[in-house]
């Protein structure tokens, strides 16, 4: 399925290359935002790197990188994991945050053994709270750490 932005450029999500992890590393959120998520991408795709669990993907908005997202399974939960996601300041209120996760979703729905998408988020991040809700996510009434642990179920 193909995701657009407000705009009406192509939302996808793309594989960390030699030609884009250097934008995907500069991707940086508002300055209200870094209370919830991490100043650049370069944290996360650090994590991807050298962490072993997480698996990085560039946000296109036609061919200019706009954000990051990472992924996970969790083996002991049987859960696909989101985390660290971020939309470029400059990128940002274009719709590409919702077409982004939208395409997350459907990737891991069609992953083998596709039960559950789980994702954490910060009680006072009301945008993400927003939008995880209208996609379908559900409070679990779990807590990782301080975040809301919130899940959406896989129909196939």
């Amino acid at each position: 399925m193909r995701y657009h932005d407000r705009d009406g450029r192509d939302v996808s999500l793309a594989a960390i290359t030699d030609d884009n992890w250097r934008a995907v590393a500069d991707v940086a959120p508002t300055d209200e935002q870094r209370r919830f998520v991490a100043a650049l991408g370069a944290r996360y795709l650090l994590l991807s790197m050298r962490g072993g669990l997480w698996n990085s993907l560039a946000v296109l908005a036609g061919e200019t990188v706009a954000g990051h997202v990472m992924w996970a399974y969790d083996d002991e939960g049987g859960a696909h994991w989101v985390g660290g996601m971020l939309v470029d300041a400059a990128e940002q209120g274009k719709g590409i945050g919702r077409a982004a996760m939208l395409a997350v979703v459907d990737r891991l729905s069609d992953l083998p053994g596709a039960r559950e998408i789980r994702l954490a988020y910060h009680p006072e991040n009301i945008a993400a709270a927003k939008l995880y809700v209208s996609l379908g996510f559900q409070d679990t009434g779990e807590r990782e750490d301080d975040d809301i642990v919130a899940a959406l179920p896989v129909h196939r």
